[in-house]
């Protein structure tokens, strides 16, 4: 089929390093390597990381898509900079939102491109893509990877919360079908349009099997690099150091480990955090025992995680812990016992004493039990990390197109009866 995939979310460049950037290729990565033919629209193509075979089409917000009149502030607002900034983002965010639907009719004139459906990936005060869809008058499957408004609310700022919920709720109920990455992404969403509840999927986030399998490969050559022995316990965390990611705890759960134990960490990614995890590891008496590697391209992350013994995912404790997380079913595919957290869909990817084990949450010192229990027992963590490989062999990114694309022959089917 022809797939016209939307990623209008502006900080998710689709050639970049985080999560969300590795989701957006490897979809349509599999969706061309199972015969669709994908136009990839973004917001941003940022840089760092190979292109997926498909056509890409960059939409970058431009002068045009100002506010109405020049004016971003609603009347009475505050003028603090902080605040003035923010909404002067917010209006901007909403003003490309609504030159989105004849930008993207004259892209797909030039390109004659006329897709059966389209695959949107929710994005903060986004609705083109109900206008889209209803202009071209095919399905539009939606993707939704968070309860944007709540993550933006509480960790980023939000000044026009109330026109943000309208056009998410616009997003959901005008959808032909919506995939949820988690069961409570499926319960934010149907808390906000109950009457669309039977037209959510929970589709958790999939992984490039024969990449990671092939990671293994490069375990010794890595490990020389990072200068261990084959008897000191490498401990690898793989993340975007933000501020649920539990760096702190981890760096707690260290200490702690390296009292006993001949031990290496490994730190993989780049974000908010790194500057003050980096300048805990520089003060630390155990600091040659770490190596912070920041940002790497995602070509090279199953390598590292192969290099690894344990991997660590010390997310911090949240009542509505909502994420699918992509490290973590990518650790697990690569055959190596994931350390998490007991919440969320963490109890549903790791089978606990079987493919990884689970601690209490925001405990550093059970954190820490858990890493030795693995690295005091390699035959059993080999045993668990040949069950993890196992039970993550269906979950491809072949799999999660190949849903999704029965979605959109479901609602194509329906339309037309």
């Amino acid at each position: 089929m022809k797939i016209l995939y939307l990623n209008f979310d502006q900080g998710i460049p689709v050639l970049g390093d985080k999560g969300a950037s590795v989701h957006v290729r490897e979809f349509v990565r599999a969706a061309a390597a199972l015969g669709h033919e994908v136009l990839l629209v973004c917001a941003r193509l940022g840089s760092g990381n190979e292109a997926p075979p498909v056509s890409i089409a960059p939409l970058p917000p431009q002068r045009t898509d100002e506010p109405e009149g020049g004016q971003a502030r609603q009347p009475g607002a505050k003028t603090d900079a902080g605040y003035a900034a923010l909404i002067d983002a917010e209006h901007a965010k909403i003003a490309y939102d609504r030159a989105l639907p004849a930008r993207l009719e004259r892209l797909l004139q030039a390109r004659q491109f006329v897709p059966d459906f389209i695959y949107e990936r929710h994005a903060l005060f986004g609705s083109a893509g109900a206008r889209i869809a209803a202009a071209l008058g095919c399905p539009r499957i939606l993707e939704v990877n968070a309860p944007l408004v709540e993550e933006h609310k509480r960790f980023r700022g939000l000044r026009l919360e109330s026109i943000a919920r309208r056009m998410e709720c616009a997003a959901f109920a005008s959808a032909s079908a919506i995939v949820a990455v988690s069961s409570a992404v499926k319960q934010y969403i149907a808390a906000r349009v109950p009457e669309r509840a039977s037209a959510i999927h929970v589709l958790p986030n999939g992984v490039d099997l024969r990449r990671f399998a092939a990671g293994e490969q490069d375990r010794a050559p890595l490990r020389a690099r990072l200068g261990v022995g084959a008897q000191t316990g490498v401990i690898g965390f793989v993340g975007s150091f933000k501020a649920w990611h539990g760096t702190e705890l981890l760096l707690e759960a260290y200490r702690s480990v390296c009292d006993t134990h001949d031990v290496h960490l490994l730190a993989v990614g780049d974000g908010p955090r790194w500057e003050t995890f980096c300048n805990t590891v520089a003060s630390a008496p155990w600091r040659n025992s770490v190596s912070a590697l920041g940002r790497v391209p995602h070509v090279e992350i199953p390598g590292w995680t192969a290099a690894c013994d344990v991997v660590v995912a010390p997310y911090q404790a949240a009542a509505d812990f909502y994420f699918s997380p992509l490290k973590v079913i990518e650790a697990l595919a690569g055959g190596r016992p994931v350390v998490a957290p007991r919440i969320g869909q963490l109890t549903e990817l790791i089978d606990d004493g079987e493919s990884g084990l689970l601690y209490h949450p925001d405990d550093a010192l059970d954190c820490a039990r858990a890493i030795i229990t693995l690295l005091d027992d390699p035959q059993r963590r080999a045993l668990m990390g040949r069950t993890a490989q196992q039970r993550m062999a269906g979950r491809g990114w072949e799999r999660i197109v190949t849903c999704v694309a029965r979605l959109a022959d479901a609602a194509r089917v329906g339309a037309a009866a």
